[in-house]
């Protein structure tokens, strides 16, 4: 699946910093684990401490990156994550039949390990959850379980209530373009962040790649977690979806389109939010005298997935598309989620205009993001009003450009290469 929930138990810190791992191999968090020097280490079984994020030097993400482009026969990827893996037997994929053969007496097979134990797939075995618990409850503790998985907690409910109070949750996702650099900022906007569309050798293969993925997704994916909704529904569901992305949600126009009721509509919203097709982007709204939008916004989590969609397949299609704007919008939009940490995030508007696309809070600060695809932001009314009602203490006006500028106090214009910078 395009992106991961990590679920990690018993954390020592500096063992499992996944997002660092998902950035050098862009499939899983596993590459966090090699050369961390745990193989020896037995884990302290007190209570766990956050996990902190490992930062990968330029050269290592670009020579995972390469080895990964070159992969081109089946089962060449995997051996890459095992390698990068610390020790192989502690890594198991439930996509693969020796991992499941090795999991037939589950408790047997992973009781006697040590470390690091990687699970990736779990959804495909919800049933091992009681087992985890039960392992992970051992004093003292030789292991630590690094979960990971296609859909979201409360899709994987089992998980929630098995092991509530022994995990942390991490979500994570594909190449972002930190990881790819600033130069290969088009073909990451127009592929998207799956490792193999992305790395694909051309345009055509991208495309192929993209829509066995769909395929894949709604024929086995979706039913295997016991999701009733018929295959060619949510295709058209997510199709008309496609065109929402960037906008405000309202269930009424697709529940007619459909010939379904509101609530089913927003029942599949919450399915692909759940298996990371989406994003809801909640609305922040206060005390104010001014009435504000409560609906919440529609973003794809990856743009490849939205160019298929779309029926985009060139970058000369994405300019002249009615979505371009829109599309560049929601690939910032994650790329500023994956690159800083926030406490919550929202976007505002009013029903009388004024809109901010990010609402930011980090402590006790409110940092605003306004994304725009223009040549030379200038300041607007929008910026003015998301200031002065929402009390901003930074305003960052995210644009293609290169040059990094003010607009007034507190409000600057910045490159997309100057990401990294917003919140710091």
């Amino acid at each position: 699946m395009e992106k991961k929930e990590v679920m990690v138990m018993n954390l020592k810190p500096g063992v499992a910093e996944t997002e660092g791992a998902r950035r050098a191999t862009g499939v899983s968090a596993t590459a966090a684990l090699h050369g961390s020097g745990t193989q020896s280490v037995v884990p302290s079984p007190e209570v766990p401490e956050k996990a902190r994020r490992r930062h990968y030097t330029a050269a290592y993400k670009h020579r995972i990156l390469k080895e990964a482009a070159d992969c081109k026969k089946q089962g060449q990827v995997g051996a890459l994550l095992r390698r990068e893996t610390f020790d192989s037997i502690n890594y198991f994929d439930l996509e693969d039949p020796s991992s499941l053969a090795r999991l037939t007496e589950p408790m047997t097979a992973l009781q006697n390990l040590k470390g690091i134990v990687v699970i990736d797939e779990i959804q495909r075995r919800p049933e091992l959850f009681p087992i985890l618990r039960v392992l992970s409850d051992r004093h003292p503790l030789p292991a630590r379980f690094l979960i990971l998985g296609s859909a979201s907690p409360g899709l994987l409910r089992q998980s929630s209530e098995s092991l509530a109070g022994r995990q942390e949750t991490i979500a994570i996702g594909g190449f972002s373009l930190d990881d790819v650099g600033i130069k290969r900022h088009d073909q990451h906007w127009l592929r998207g962040g799956l490792p193999l569309s992305f790395l694909a050798k051309d345009e055509t293969d991208s495309l192929a790649w993209r829509k066995s993925f769909i395929q894949t997704f709604l024929e086995r994916d979706v039913p295997q977690f016991g999701i009733a909704v018929p295959g060619p529904t949510l295709l058209r569901f997510w199709s008309m979806l496609a065109h929402y992305s960037g906008q405000i949600w309202n269930a009424a126009e697709p529940a007619r389109s459909l010939g379904i009721s509101e609530p089913s509509v927003r029942r599949y919203l919450d399915i692909l939010e759940g298996l990371f097709i989406v994003r809801q982007l909640k609305p922040w709204h206060e005390n104010l005298k001014k009435r504000q939008v409560k609906s919440p916004k529609i973003y794809f989590r990856d743009s490849g997935l939205l160019h298929q969609m779309l029926g985009i397949r060139t970058m000369t299609d994405l300019l002249l598309h009615p979505k371009c704007g829109a599309s560049w919008e929601g690939c910032i939009v994650e790329e500023v989620l994956a690159t800083i940490e926030t406490d919550e995030v929202f976007f505002w508007a009013t029903h009388a205009g004024a809109e901010l696309d990010l609402l930011l809070l980090k402590g006790n600060q409110r940092i605003g993001v306004e994304i725009k695809r223009s040549d030379a932001p200038a300041l607007t009314p929008s910026m003015r009003a998301a200031m002065n009602d929402l009390g901003l203490h930074k305003l960052f006006v995210i644009y293609p450009g290169t040059k990094r500028y003010a607009l007034g106090y507190n409000i600057e214009v910045l490159p997309v290469d100057d990401l990294p910078t917003v919140g710091n």
